[in-house]
């Protein structure tokens, strides 16, 4: 089983093989000192971080993976349930350049696997009381949330997901770069709350 998550990781996320397992559920792929550079900003609870990709299969390594110390991907490798309200925090760089040459900020999190060909082969629900967003450039892809997603970042985005409850923005600027695909869904309220 860990070797086909191995290769899932590789493959899904296009990272450098190698993996070693933390025991607490989340597999982190290479040394976290080759892979991970973390900076400390003004804010106790903002980091300006490049890292690899958690694959995570229980609630506890799931918070550890979306906290401001956590990866840039976080991905369920089936349903994950938490029993209290979560928050995705921290700022972080996705490895990658845009065509100005400037570092891409980025935050996925994964409900999906795929093959090698990048067909998914499986999607999960993840459940929670709610969920906040802070991280910038965040998404959740391919798979279900069930709770309340109350997004405080710009340019959150809903890719091929289901959100079974309702989305509430709490600023202006939150709501009006907020994006969903055709494909995606909510079936409460998506409204402004400060």
């Amino acid at each position: 089983m860990r070797i086909k998550i191995l290769l899932l990781a590789a493959v899904l996320f296009l990272l450098p093989a190698g993996c070693s397992t933390t025991g607490n559920g989340v597999q982190n792929p290479g040394s976290a000192a080759a892979q991970t550079t973390a900076q400390t900003t003004a804010q106790p609870t903002t980091s300006d971080v490049v890292s690899s990709a958690s694959i995570v299969d229980n609630a506890a390594a799931f918070e550890k993976a979306i906290s401001n110390t956590g990866t840039w991907i976080i991905a369920i490798t089936k349903d994950v349930s938490v029993g209290k309200d979560i928050v995705l925090d921290g700022e972080f760089k996705n490895g990658k350049k845009d065509t100005a040459g400037k570092d891409i900020i980025q935050r996925k999190v994964a409900l999906y696997t795929q093959d090698a060909n990048r067909k998914i082969t499986a999607r999960f629900t993840l459940t929670a009381p709610k969920f906040t967003i802070n991280s910038p450039e965040a998404s959740i892809q391919h798979g279900t949330f069930k709770g309340d997603l109350y997004v405080s970042a710009k340019d959150f985005q809903l890719i091929d997901t289901t959100v079974n409850g309702n989305v509430y923005f709490t600023s202006d600027d939150a709501k009006n770069t907020f994006k969903a695909d055709s494909t995606s869904k909510v079936t409460g309220v998506q409204e402004l709350k400060k």
